[in-house]
């Protein structure tokens, strides 16, 4: 298992050994030891799956309490995942990292506590999982508008295409305007 800092170097790109033959294939999604040795001592305590359709856009979602982090990976098709330092303080506040992340390449992406996260699903049709190191918390659920131009996510759509949005994404604030700390 190879874990490779990203550009914001506390998100990490992980690329798992995946085993395979005619039969398919087998890796392992999750190894405490070796994840504590990479500087992820996580600890999980809900497994979160969705399903979405081509330039559906989730996100950019965080909780201002109990703040989650997320191993996320694609069980089909390709997310181009986007994660946001949203951290007051950090040198990197605001800035943002994207990476593509598919069912045959089977590489996650940890998004630690303290970022905003999203994705947007690039193929006809998507599963997405991930585990969180804390509680969903829907009374601590905040957004940053997807497009915000502040942040400047480089979304993959293509030209002329909107993303499909949830009601709440549709209307989230921006950066400028989130509340980030209870």
């Amino acid at each position: 298992m190879d874990f490779e800092p990203t550009r914001l170097p506390e998100v990490v790109l992980i690329k798992p050994d995946v085993l395979g033959d005619a039969r398919g294939f087998f890796f392992e999604s999750w190894h405490e030891k070796k994840f504590a040795a990479a500087g992820i001592p996580a600890r999980f305590v809900q497994d979160n799956h969705s399903h979405s359709v081509r330039n559906t856009l989730r996100g950019l979602h965080f909780q201002i309490s109990q703040p989650q982090g997320k191993l996320v990976r694609v069980a089909k098709g390709e997310v181009f995942d986007v994660a946001v330092d949203i951290r007051r303080g950090s040198p990197r506040f605001g800035q943002w990292v994207g990476v593509a992340l598919n069912d045959s390449s089977h590489h996650m992406l940890w998004v630690p506590p303290g970022f905003a996260h999203g994705y947007l699903a690039l193929s006809e049709e998507i599963e997405c999982l991930y585990k969180c190191t804390d509680f969903y918390a829907p009374q601590y659920e905040r957004a940053i508008r997807w497009n915000d131009p502040q942040i400047g996510v480089q979304w993959p759509l293509p030209a002329g295409v909107a993303p499909t949005l949830s009601s709440k994404d549709a209307v989230a604030p921006l950066f400028k305007d989130v509340e980030f700390h209870s």
